[in-house]
């Protein structure tokens, strides 16, 4: 996509086949053949998978595939062979913590990937006006949440759309003109950010769409989704909080329009390996480590261990209920 050319080893129509995805054996093939492409193209992967002992070739389900540990997104350039960074995200951080970083060698199968999945849980963003307590482009120009707001913002020209971490009482003017004018107003921010806005300027600002992207990260005691959603619709006379689940890890992201249950593109699969025994997984309904398969990820890396909790909450739905405890406190909320 956007001119790239076609890289030895890689399907030239990946983009329209995991977009095309109709159910589980799509996804499951697509899947087996990426981790095979991957396991041979990509250096870190490779070793990965030599080291734990498996031959590609003899791996015929999902349950077969090694799911590379994010932490080694810290330590390598997570990046398959034949493939030229255009771009790269880097996490968020504190002074002296070390951030993940994740090359991006195709920006247009990004764009797809987030606008594809956006689309199927808002519908086109070209009728939306995007507001954003985060830093601005300027201000975290590595960052995939900013990155992904603002290329948000690029599909709907000519709206009043604006960053406004830092600008409260600006940010309460626009949602009040919002509300006044009808337009279709979504609020997107760091958990800790809309949380201080909802303590100093409360109200009604219904029908807005607040979607929040993740917990406190050391800028306030850390509380569970519940709790935060509690204080957060009551503050601003909300019926339901929503929140997207993404990383710098993964060109993909869920969406949750309520009730903390994330929804995944059918590009992206989200498993729960047991906290024990990192090679096996949970039964259903029970908690374990968030495991991703993110389609999109072909460049990179598309098997990954994340450092969350979470649980299956039934109907292609799931649940993130935290972090291990000896996982490194991360996540966007750093970027204040």
């Amino acid at each position: 996509m956007n001119g790239e050319e076609h890289k030895p080893g890689f399907d030239p129509d990946w983009p329209a086949r995991i977009f095309g995805i109709k159910g589980e054996t799509d996804f499951e093939s697509a899947a087996l053949d990426l981790f095979r492409i991957q396991s041979r193209l990509n250096p870190v992967y490779r070793a990965f998978t030599e080291a734990r002992g498996i031959d590609p070739e003899k791996v015929s389900r999902i349950a077969g595939i090694p799911f590379l540990p994010i932490g080694f997104f810290k330590s390598h350039d997570i990046l398959c062979t034949g493939c030229t960074p255009r771009a790269t995200f880097l996490s968020s951080g504190t002074t002296g913590m070390v951030r993940s970083r994740h090359p991006v060698a195709d920006p247009g199968l990004y764009h797809a990937s987030l606008l594809r999945g956006f689309e199927r849980a808002y519908g086109p963003p070209g009728e939306i006006t995007f507001l954003a307590l985060t830093p601005t482009p300027e201000e975290a120009p590595a960052s995939s949440l900013v990155y992904m707001i603002r290329r948000l913002m690029e599909e709907s020209p000519g709206r009043d759309h604006g960053f406004f971490l830092g600008q409260e009482t600006a940010l309460k003017s626009r949602l009040t003109s919002a509300e006044k004018n009808g337009e279709k107003t979504i609020l997107i921010g760091l958990a800790y950010a809309l949380l201080d806005f909802a303590e100093h300027h409360p109200g009604r600002y219904a029908p807005v769409t607040v979607i929040e992207t993740g917990g406190m990260k050391g800028r306030r005691r850390e509380i569970i989704r519940e709790e935060l959603h509690d204080r957060l619709f009551r503050a601003l006379g909300l019926a339901t909080i929503h929140s997207e689940y993404g990383m710098t890890e993964l060109f993909s992201q869920a969406w949750s329009k309520g009730n903390s249950r994330f929804t995944a593109p059918p590009w992206m699969k989200v498993l729960f390996r047991d906290p024990q025994d990192p090679l096996d997984f949970v039964a259903s309904g029970s908690t374990g480590g968030i495991s991703v398969i993110d389609l999109a990820n072909r460049d990179s890396c598309a098997f990954i261990a994340t450092e969350d909790l979470g649980r299956e909450t039934g109907s292609g739905t799931f649940e993130v209920l935290g972090r291990f405890d000896a996982a490194e406190v991360r996540g966007c909320s750093l970027m204040i």
